[in-house]
């Protein structure tokens, strides 16, 4: 059996007709999981969508390949035919497939920096959502970092339906998906923007959610592109800003914050994570990392304050064990507020599902 290298997989692509090697890039292989990108022009994203899948399926039938995903690309060095950069559109329209339209509500869960707890908050909101018997969903749009398949417990290879629709896994009553069920966990994810922002709308255009009361997106941190074109192409209902009480935090919170107001997308409110420490012996309470500041930076900024999340090992435990605290221990107190929290959340959204928001001039939506 030949061994699996990049040159193997771009063989196998001079099969699909319109595809051409030049157009082929970014080719990663990992225990037999291939992933690629295929560089298009933006003005016929919609038109390269069939040669997309044909690609993915003359990979899929190379011996030892249990999986593969391409996703269509722009590239600055776009061909001649291309308008020039700066009136390039923005790639958004990756599938001819809408974004989760049997989605009720769609929301965001960001913060201006890492290390905050974002996507331990995610996981565990979007548990207490189920709690509230909410059919609910959980995105990990965190390319490069993904870690939602560690904290659900979860690894399975995603299947695809009968109309090519990628089958969201289920775990503790919810579905996922993440870029992290298509390359190993250890391996690194070294992609430019344009490919970033393309796996994200094909992770929420080419999944089959089904029928949900609401989808979590975990975000990457930052106030980057990935956030900025996934708030303007997704029909978001708001966005949930997470962040600790330190002045450095929270300022990179606010910027977060304006981001998402410069969209006209509804910031939720904040959550203060890692609000204060508790000793798991003795019960003390110490504020490690300040405490109360993201109260004072909503009531600053006039958005809701959401609540307080201590920094507990329970919290931790959950995570790593793979069953976020609010599945492991419904009754646990900072489950308790977790489910507070979304019931909070609950209250302010919207009655009718939210549209798009168009781009405002002078920005792309793709880096």
């Amino acid at each position: 059996m030949r061994s699996l290298t990049a040159e193997t997989v771009l063989e196998n692509l001079k099969s699909v007709p319109g595809l051409t090697a030049d157009m082929v890039s970014g080719i990663a292989i990992d225990s037999g999981k291939v992933v690629f990108s295929i560089t298009v022009d933006p003005a016929k994203a919609k038109q390269m969508e069939p040669v997309r899948r044909a690609a993915e399926e003359a990979v899929k039938n190379i011996s030892g390949v249990s999986s593969a995903l391409a996703v269509l690309t722009a590239e600055k060095n776009a061909p001649p035919s291309s308008p020039p950069p700066q009136q390039k559109q923005p790639l958004h329209k990756i599938s001819s497939r809408p974004v989760a339209p049997q989605v009720k509500h769609i929301i965001a869960v960001a913060s201006g920096k890492g290390g905050v707890g974002k996507s331990t908050v995610a996981a565990n909101l979007a548990q207490a959502f189920v709690a509230m018997g909410k059919k609910t969903g959980l995105m990990d749009a965190d390319i490069y970092g993904a870690s939602q398949p560690r904290m659900m417990g979860i690894r399975l290879q995603p299947e695809t339906n009968d109309d090519d629709m990628i089958i969201a896994p289920t775990a503790h009553g919810l579905k996922i998906m993440s870029m992290g069920f298509f390359v190993e966990e250890t391996a690194p994810v070294i992609w430019r923007g344009p490919m970033v922002h393309s796996a994200i709308q094909q992770l929420l255009r080419d999944v089959d959610w089904g029928d949900l009361d609401i989808l979590v997106i975990d975000l990457p941190p930052g106030t980057g592109d990935a956030q900025l074109s996934l708030a303007q192409n997704v029909p978001l209902s708001g966005a949930v800003i997470v962040s600790t009480p330190q002045d450095i935090a929270l300022s990179e919170a606010k910027k977060g914050l304006l981001m998402f107001r410069k969209v006209n997308v509804p910031v939720l409110g904040i959550i203060e994570n890692m609000s204060y420490h508790i000793c798991s012996s003795c019960g003390h309470r110490e504020n490690i990392f300040n405490h109360g500041g993201a109260r004072i930076a909503a009531e600053k900024m006039g958005v809701p304050f959401l609540g307080e999340i201590p920094l507990h090992i329970d919290v931790r435990e959950a995570s790593d064990a793979g069953t976020p605290l609010v599945a492991s221990q419904k009754n646990h107190v900072i489950s308790e507020s977790f489910k507070n929290i979304a019931a909070r959340i609950w209250t302010t959204l919207p009655a009718e599902k939210t549209t798009p928001r168009p781009p405002q001039a002078g920005r792309s939506s793709a880096a």
